[in-house]
């Protein structure tokens, strides 16, 4: 029994244990429940800060193209999975329903107490596991984000660059392929495709797959940017891997890409993308390509689709710019105007207004910005930073010009003063004077030199001057030139004191510079009074320009004798009365100009200046031809406009000047006589021996020196030709002929219907001004059969008619039949082109444009009917105060009237001042291809053609708001959809006829 009960007694005791272990087990448990409450209260928020921090990682990850971490995504499912728990419980705190204390409950209360001790034990774990990830979501072959932030200055706020932003972005929307961004080196070609690339970062959906940005720079080496592209892609760069290898590896990667946008920056050469191992827009329909570059040519080499030119800042954005980088000390009363003037100086080149505003940051000293201004006036780069952060860079375009001369040339123009409009005729001939281009080509012959000049424009060394066949060069620019030159040691080493202003050349200036080492010399538009009355030793200098000092009246015989090697002097546009012997040494001289010295009567004997091939005697007052002049054997260019004292030239010399090709003598006092007429001068019959050489020519004759059209052939050699003829009688006429293109003043033309013929037969395009005589003309032209079928433009202007109303055939063939241009302006007892086509038996096939302006007497423009069908090509139709002028086709009853449009190519309608203007076409007819639609002080115009069917192809109508608000339609969905291309006439609009 003892054996037994022992046996009991531990079963019992054993049993004992188990249960108040359990019993202990559950009772901890349960008792712990509010601590645990609490603990997954604490830990949860910490889990829930972890939450949003991986999700928004995640979030970006994804929409960046980059795939996630197997475990982020596991832990996020995790999360998700537990959160409804921990929501139920820390709901049940908030709603402070407490389990009871109650014994009966206590079962219930350790299961809660059970749950709440797992989930705290989960969000622990999940806690862990985000620390062992760290933030790093993305896969260890993570796929390249589609566009990388790169780091660099916002354009926000700078309109100009903001546009030219806008305009790349539609660029590229519009389906470019390859987009050339071109412009001074400085402008912020970079910070513009900089800005581009961050816009599109930020854009909510992403065009591109990719978009890859590498720098090409000016010694590009294709290994370093396919490097750049590979890093962009992730792929691995293999050391010595070969650039073909290379190439091949890109090319099979970006061939995977839907689509991809290439950026190559500051490109200074083609670029052969295969060698690259980029596949093309032509072979990948998702490829892109935006490069920038200082040269048009290398745009061109690339074979952009698109080229955009980025230019320099408007005045208010250059002062903004500065004012950010020079902060608020720039704005100080007595330091704001010497800013304003920097300003200007770096004349609103970006990289200038940078460089020099960070420069003067904090300066208050008012001695410190006056230094600064006087040094960039003089082009001294002593300005901290100006040489290496802006001469430099830009020194970069000069190196890069290839080709003979070329950068002499380019320095030359930074001779000229700032902001000086350069004639490209002055400038070439210069060069040709230098030898620096062909010197065996005719003086005239602008061609070598225009091609340099435009290499020069697409460098963006040069600019396009604001006058026709003019250039200039930035301020900026031309600052580094003389730089340059002040520096070079190739030939080009010039002494520049153009353009500011001071009274007195001292010695000191050419001591200063070593002179016998300079090659040019610039002096222009200063207020010199007098030159140094000694010997300057300036044996190597070439140039000389003294032009535009208008208070010196003195060349000191000495001063020129130490310039023994000049071949350009310019004078011109000063004070002197005469010329010092010593310019009779110049034996090497080629050009000299004098223009508008207007107190110059006399020259001395020139014929020792053998080689001079251009002289400038324009404006002076010179009353003989300088003595010696026959023997300038070489003299190409001999220009005596305006000499209006000049009344006599001995006969002989003109035909002595063997290499003679131009000769101008506009308003002249010196008029070449027929031949026999007087002894003693020089007549038409001697210049005509030198029309075998001559190409320009500008003279006034006493009479017409021909007779019939066989006598004229002589004019098609001449590149530029205009006779001014005085007649017996006292009356005037003018003949301009240049290019295939003739303008004709003052002239009766019943009178030489002969030899008119000719004009009209050989010019491609005709200007008929306040001539007389024209019904008949025309008369004699219809009796001889005759027709021009060369004649493209026809310019009628103030020439009186009397045709008479009608406009049936008179000829019987078209006289004009590839009439292309028809202006007609103040042509009095006109009442339509009609009378004028009917006697020229006109048809109009070829018709693309026709102005009308000021014919009072018009009724209406066209007649329509057998004569005149239609204008089948015409597209611009002007027509600008003509008083009396109903419409514009008249449609007589009786005529077989075509059904379809009278202008069905027409694109440009542009009416002014028309007050009994009422109609434009029948009520029927529409316009299919109408674009543009200006009209004027039309009021009575009541009625457009166009339809709803038709209304696709306008682009703007512009006109006074009253009468758009007037004007009828056929229905109101064609008004509504023409409404967004109405923009009202304000006052300052200007109506442009041009």
């Amino acid at each position: 029994m003892e054996v037994v009960g022992a046996a009991v007694g531990a079963l019992v005791a054993t049993t004992s244990d188990l249960l108040c272990s359990c019993v202990s087990s559950k009772t901890n448990t349960t008792f712990n429940l509010h601590s645990n409450l609490a603990a997954v209260e604490q830990e949860m928020k910490s889990l829930t800060d972890r939450i949003k921090e991986v999700k928004d990682e995640t979030e970006a990850a994804e929409k960046e193209g980059n795939k996630i971490r197997s475990e982020v995504v596991t832990w996020l499912q995790d999360v998700e999975t537990l959160q409804p728990g921990v929501d139920a419980i820390l709901g049940q705190m908030v709603n402070n329903k407490k389990p009871s204390r109650c014994f009966l409950n206590c079962r219930k209360r350790y299961r809660a107490s059970r749950e709440v001790e797992k989930t705290l034990e989960e969000i622990k774990r999940l806690l862990l596991v985000a620390e062992k990830f760290n933030y790093d979501v993305v896969c260890p072959t993570r796929v390249p984000r589609a566009v990388e932030h790169i780091p660099g200055p916002s354009i926000q706020g700078q309109t100009t660059a903001s546009k030219k932003l806008d305009e790349i972005r539609k660029a590229l929307d519009d389906g470019f392929k390859r987009i050339g961004i071109w412009g001074l080196g400085g402008v912020g070609k970079t910070t513009l495709v900089k800005n581009l690339n961050n816009e599109l970062k930020k854009a909510s959906t992403q065009p591109f797959g990719i978009v890859i940005w590498a720098i090409v720079s000016k010694n590009v080496v294709i290994k370093n940017v396919q490097k750049q592209i590979a890093e962009r892609l992730k792929l691995q760069v293999e050391k010595e891997e070969s650039e073909q290898g290379m190439a091949s590896r890109l090319y099979q990667r970006l061939e995977k890409e839907e689509k991809f946008l290439l950026i190559l920056d500051d490109v200074w050469a083609k670029i052969d993308l295969d060698t690259l191992g980029v596949p093309g827009p032509e072979v990948h329909r998702g490829c892109k390509i935006i490069l920038t570059s200082r040269l048009m040519e290398v745009c061109r080499a690339m074979t952009t689709d698109l080229e955009i030119k980025i230019e320099v800042l408007n005045d208010v954005e250059a002062w903004q710019l500065f004012c950010q980088k020079a902060g608020d000390v720039a704005h100080l009363e007595e330091i704001k105007p010497l800013a304003e003037a920097i300003v200007k100086e770096c004349c609103r080149l970006p990289l200038a207004i940078i460089t020099v505003g960070a420069a003067m940051r904090k300066k208050t000293k008012v001695g410190l910005w006056k230094h600064a201004l006087n040094q960039l006036q003089r082009s001294v780069p002593s300005i901290e930073g100006i040489e290496a952060e802006v001469y430099k860079p830009l020194r970069l375009s000069y190196d890069s010009l290839q080709g003979n001369n070329i950068k002499s040339c380019f320095l030359y123009c930074c001779l000229f003063p700032e902001d000086f409009t350069i004639e490209i005729r002055d400038l070439v001939r210069y060069w040709r004077a230098e030898g620096l281009i062909g010197e065996g080509q005719n003086w005239e012959d602008m061609d070598e030199g225009i091609s340099l000049i435009e290499n020069l424009k697409d460098s963006c060394l040069l600019e396009d001057g604001p006058y026709w066949e003019t250039v200039k060069m930035h301020d900026v620019v031309r600052d580094v030139a003389i730089w340059i030159s002040s520096t070079s040691e190739d030939g080009c080493k010039s002494l520049v004191r153009s353009g500011i202003w001071f009274g007195e050349i001292s010695v000191g200036e050419f001591s200063n510079s070593n002179s016998n080492s300079l090659d040019r010399v610039s002096f222009m538009g200063n207020n010199i009074t007098r030159l140094p009355d000694c010997m300057i030793q300036c044996s190597k200098a070439s140039v000389l320009l003294l032009r535009d000092n208008h208070a010196l009246d003195t060349v000191p015989e000495k001063f020129l004798q130490g310039f023994e090697a000049l071949k350009v002097l310019d004078l011109g546009e000063t004070s002197i009365r005469s010329l010092p012997h010593s310019l009779l040494q110049l034996r090497d001289l080629r050009v000299l100009r004098l223009c508008y010295c207007s107190n110059l009567k006399e020259l001395p004997s020139l014929g020792t200046l053998t080689k001079l091939r251009d002289l400038d005697l324009r404006a002076t007052c010179i009353a003989n031809l300088p003595r010696g002049i026959e023997n300038l054997s070489e003299l190409r260019d001999l220009n005596l406009d305006r000499t209006s004292e000049l009344k006599s030239i001995q006969p002989g010399i003109i035909s002595k000047l063997s290499c003679l090709e131009s000769l101008s003598m506009w308003e002249s006092g010196f008029c070449f006589r027929l031949k026999g007429e007087e002894v003693g001068r020089a007549t038409f019959e001697e210049l005509k021996l030198s029309f075998n050489r001559l190409h320009y020519l500008n003279i006034s004759l006493n009479g017409i020196p021909w007779e019939k059209s066989e006598d004229l052939s002589w004019i098609n050699r001449m590149s530029y030709l205009r006779l001014c003829f005085y007649q017996a009688q006292g009356m005037e006429f003018e003949i301009i002929f240049y290019e295939k293109r003739c303008s004709i003043r003052n002239l009766n033309l019943s009178l030489s219907q002969e030899w008119i013929g000719w004009f009209w037969d050989n010019s491609s395009s005709l200007q008929l001004n306040e001539c007389t005589g024209l019904v008949e003309m025309l008369e004699d032209f219809i009796e001889s059969d005759a027709s021009f079928a060369g004649l493209k433009s026809l310019s009628i202007r103030n020439c009186p008619t009397s045709l008479g109303r009608g406009g049936g055939c008179a000829a019987r063939c078209d006289l004009l039949p590839n009439l292309e241009e028809l202006h007609l302006f103040s042509v009095e007892n006109l009442n339509s082109i009609s009378e004028l086509a009917g006697h020229l038996g006109q048809r109009f096939h070829s018709l693309r444009s026709i102005k009308v302006e000021y014919c009072r007497q018009m009724k209406y423009i066209l007649s329509c009917g057998d004569f005149i069908q239609t204008l089948p090509n015409l597209e611009v139709i002007k027509v600008t105060d003509c008083a009396n002028l109903e419409k514009l086709f008249n449609n007589e009853s009786g005529q077989n009237i075509s059904p379809d449009p009278m202008v069905p190519k027409l694109r440009i309608l542009e009416l002014q001042k028309l007050p009994k203007f009422k109609t434009l076409c029948r009520h029927e007819e529409t316009w299919p291809c109408l674009e543009q639609v200006d009209v004027w002080e039309c009021k009575g115009l009541r009625r457009l053609p166009l339809t709803n069917q038709n209304a696709g192809t306008i682009k703007e109508i512009k006109g006074e708001s009253e009468w758009w608000d007037a004007l009828e339609w056929d229905d109101d969905q064609t008004k509504t959809s023409l409404l967004p291309f109405f923009h009202p006439w304000s006052l300052g609009d200007p109506f442009d006829y041009v």
